[in-house]
Order: C-alpha cells, then structure tokens, then sequence
C-alpha cells in the first residue's frame, strides 16, 4: 500500500500542473518506500535530490501559469514554494551531514505539505 495516494480531489484543472502533481505524489511514494525499506542511507539522498530538482521545475511551471493568468495571489503563493524550498533543502543539508533525521516526521511534513497545499493554494489556480 503507498504511503500517500493520488485522489481526484487534488485534480486542479490545469493538465500540466495535475500530471506534476501526480508525479509529485510518486516521488514522496519512492522516498518513503527507500526509507522504510532500509535502503535509506544508499537512495535517500538521490530520490530527495530528484524530488528537490523535480518541486523547484514544478514551482517554476505553476509560477509562470499564475504571471500568465495575472493570478491576485501570486506574491503568497510564490511565498509557500520558497519556504517549502528552504525546508527541504534544510531536511537535505541534514541527511547529507549525516546528522539523523526523523524519517516519520519528513514523510509526514511532505506528505502534508503537499496535500494542502494542492487542496489550498493550488486548487484556486483553476
């Protein structure tokens, strides 16, 4: 069973945006699979590096969506990526000092993260 699973409630509207958020959803699933399954040390590091890379061109894709739509809220939502970045690449900058890492407590922020803020933010894009 995945650790989180795509609904149709997370369906905005927009094409482009719901197939990055489903992909989003697969990648969270991939990284809580890696560390639970203990192979943790060897691909946590790479499946977060690919979920950073993969968030950051997603953000740019709902950002450049939002300047084309002359969305009101861009500013605020543009406010959200940035902390959610800067979040991660904390999470990131602490598996990669080897300092540990409540593994529960990251799966259980990006996971909730991301649903609010698709059911939130996102869903007023479309």
């Amino acid at each position: 069973m995945s650790f989180m699973s795509w609904q149709t409630d997370y369906q905005i509207g927009v094409a482009e945006i719901d197939n990055q958020h489903r992909r989003l959803v697969e990648m969270v699933n991939s990284l809580h699979e890696a560390m639970k399954s203990g192979t943790g040390k060897t691909l946590v590091p790479k499946i977060l590096n690919d979920l950073v890379e993969y968030t950051v061109s997603h953000f740019s894709t709902e950002e450049r969506f939002m300047q084309e739509t002359r969305y009101p809220e861009y500013p605020l939502h543009k406010r959200q990526h940035e902390e959610l970045t800067r979040q991660v690449l904390q999470i990131r900058a602490q598996i990669d000092s080897g300092s540990p890492v409540n593994t529960i407590g990251v799966m259980n922020f990006l996971k909730n993260w991301l649903v609010n803020h698709i059911l939130g933010s996102d869903k007023k894009l479309g």
